[in-house]
């Protein structure tokens, strides 16, 4: 593919390269080789953007002038992504049903589906058009799912969950699992059925084995454009607002209300009943045990304002050193002395 048709595609501006350039692939900044294209955002890096053997490298419209040929983009990091997919090809799943797959007499499937092997679609389930159910899928009876449905390898769609149009399961994904509500009685828990199904928005991904829990009553619903990422927890009840990425290892506990593109940093916590407000963002590893008003920035646990956070960290490692000060100091005082001159 020339450079100047990559350019078009990614709406970039070409600069000190020859349109005509072949470019046949894509690579990290420091293995990037003639007839590749590479991608830098971060102005410290400019010196790397000189020294690549790259093609041409993808940058945002004010990054430092080089002399390396450059792709000037908007929105570097989404014409990178463009870019992948160029060179990418996808496996092709053609129409058919795996011999070894169990689709139940009432199942109903949309036209061009890919069922692969040990896949099992139980009664009362309809899928969309175009769907790909890789090999040992799962979904239970009652399911209802849109148009170009992905499921990777072992993906589970528990019994009356609703997904929409162009939703992507990765590896071992679960929607619609048994959310955990357990009663006391006496000395031993007495479990709460969990009757209310999830419902997933159109464009949502949940990655390598994530869970969304079903509700107890109600629904869980997860907004449109939602991306999950591996290993994250979503408990009985919440509701996810569009847009929203809740990173690795992330858990919200029962009955949590997100916001819109809000971004859940990897394993931030959040208590149940909790209330996070359109736009906010909370840093790695941060625990939250209280509503966050919309626009927020919160980092620590429990969670309070991020540029607050940045100073108090600031003040931790000096910590031994403030409380050897104030000993020496209460000690100067119970004995009327200057400790720092030593002197009565």
């Amino acid at each position: 593919m020339k450079l100047a048709e990559i350019a078009s595609v990614l709406d970039a501006t070409l600069e000190n390269g020859d349109p005509e350039t072949e470019i046949s692939g894509i690579a990290g900044i420091e293995e990037a080789t003639a007839g590749q294209i590479t991608f830098v955002a971060n102005p410290k890096y400019a010196a790397a953007a000189k020294t690549t053997s790259a093609s041409a490298v993808i940058v945002s419209e004010d990054f430092p002038a080089v002399s390396a040929c450059v792709l000037r983009s908007k929105n570097p990091y989404l014409a990178f992504a463009k870019a992948v997919s160029l060179f990418y090809e996808a496996p092709q799943y053609s129409a058919g049903v795996h011999p070894t797959a169990v689709i139940a007499p009432t199942a109903k499937l949309g036209r061009n589906a890919h069922v692969g092997a040990y896949v099992v679609i139980d009664d009362d389930v309809e899928i969309g058009n175009d769907a790909v159910l890789l090999p040992h899928v799962v979904i239970y009876r009652g399911v209802r799912i849109g148009d170009n449905f992905l499921a990777h390898a072992h993906a589970v769609v528990r019994e009356y969950c609703t997904l929409g149009d162009n939703v992507v399961l990765q590896n071992g994904a679960v929607v619609g699992c048994d959310g955990f509500g357990f009663a006391r009685d006496g000395d031993h828990w007495e479990k709460i059925t969990q009757s209310g199904p999830a419902v997933l928005e159109s464009e949502v991904e949940v990655q390598a084995n994530a869970c969304v829990d079903r509700a107890s009553i109600g629904e869980t619903r997860i907004g449109r454009g939602v991306k999950i990422d591996n290993l994250a927890q979503v408990g009985h009840g919440s509701a996810v607002g569009e847009h929203t990425l809740l990173c690795a290892q992330v858990g919200l506990a029962g009955s949590t209300v997100v916001g819109k593109n809000v971004i859940l940093a990897g394993q931030v916590g959040v208590a149940g009943h909790c209330n996070i407000g359109d736009g906010v963002i909370v840093t790695a590893q941060s625990g939250t045990h209280g509503d966050i008003p919309a626009g927020a920035m919160v980092s620590g646990s429990p969670a309070f304002d991020h540029k607050q956070w940045l100073r108090a960290v600031g003040i931790f490692n000096k910590l031994p050193e403030l409380a050897k000060t104030v000993r020496s100091l209460m000690a100067g005082r119970e004995t009327g002395t200057d400790p720092e001159k030593n002197e009565p």
